[in-house]
């Protein structure tokens, strides 16, 4: 009955002009600060970690700042899933060539990080371009949920989204077939296929697996970054000019460019950045837990 009742709040949100909508996240936010005491916790202990040359009162100022950006967007994920192609045209403004993955034959990667827009950059790929899509997604405990959820974002015919508990051979299948790959690479999902590399100046468990997909399916790799504006102007999402230089033969190497990468987008938009993952979980051997 929960998930009903969410979905249902999402279903007559979306109808809202947007700015009504942004202001309601946005309040969703502060009470998620207020009581939800370890995903808080989580956020600024990521903040500290990364931002060690930062005061605790900045820390403290972007971890308030992004559990409101985080509330727009479980807010606005009502509009992303249910909202017209027409209005949503109007509100994502892109920047880029989104069409680069139709203009090539060679299998495609989207690069998009974890910001809390990531949700605007997917609706975006599967709007505005033509070519077939195929990513991977988190399952939901409540399968209520995680149909409304697997719907949403493929409700434009044209994306095909594999659970993660899967393997990856139906995903390889997909590729090779056509499809251009949303990948999300920049989150702890253990050892399996990951080294430690630095992220901010701290040892993470970093997937070596994109690296190595690109490299042995010779994909383009491009760049996706989706923010989100203030009030109702809408949502940007930046289709950034393919990698030459990405991948070479050295996956750890890669993995670490990657995270540059990363690091300097988080740096200039640090309150959208996705804090409240235990990025640093999985720890080298020997070294204790930092959560």
């Amino acid at each position: 009955m929960g998930s009903r009742l969410l979905l249902l709040v999402l279903r007559v949100a979306q109808h809202f002009p947007l700015a009504v909508q942004a202001a309601l996240g946005r309040a969703l936010g502060v009470l998620l600060y207020a009581f939800a005491r370890s995903r808080r916790r989580i956020a600024l202990r990521n903040l500290e970690l990364c931002f060690a040359d930062r005061d605790l009162r900045w820390r403290k100022r972007v971890a308030f700042e992004h559990f409101q950006w985080l509330g727009r967007s479980l807010l606005e994920r009502g509009l992303l899933w249910f909202a017209s192609p027409e209005r949503l045209k109007r509100l994502i403004h892109v920047e880029g060539d989104i069409a680069f993955a139709q203009s090539t034959d060679q299998p495609v990667m989207w690069l998009v990080p974890h910001f809390v827009g990531l949700d605007v950059a997917g609706t975006a790929l599967s709007l505005l371009q033509t070519r077939l899509a195929a990513s991977i997604y988190q399952t939901q405990s409540d399968p209520v949920m995680d149909a409304a959820m697997h719907a949403g974002r493929t409700r434009f015919g044209n994306a095909e989204i594999f659970a993660r508990r899967e393997n990856a051979l139906p995903l390889i299948r997909a590729i090779k077939q056509g499809r251009a790959f949303f990948n999300l690479p920049d989150m702890d999902f253990g050892r399996r296929e990951s080294e430690f590399v630095p992220f901010f100046g701290v040892p993470a468990a970093t997937l070596v697996a994109p690296s190595k997909m690109a490299r042995v399916l010779r994909m383009r790799v491009q760049p996706v970054l989706a923010e989100m504006l203030p009030g109702g102007q809408g949502y940007r999402v930046r289709c950034l000019p393919p990698w030459d230089d990405w991948p070479t033969d050295d996956p750890v190497a890669d993995a670490a460019a990657m995270n540059r990468w990363i690091e300097g987008l988080v740096r200039a938009n640090p309150a959208q950045y996705l804090w409240v993952h235990k990025r640093f979980k999985t720890r080298p051997p020997g070294e204790p837990k930092l959560y």
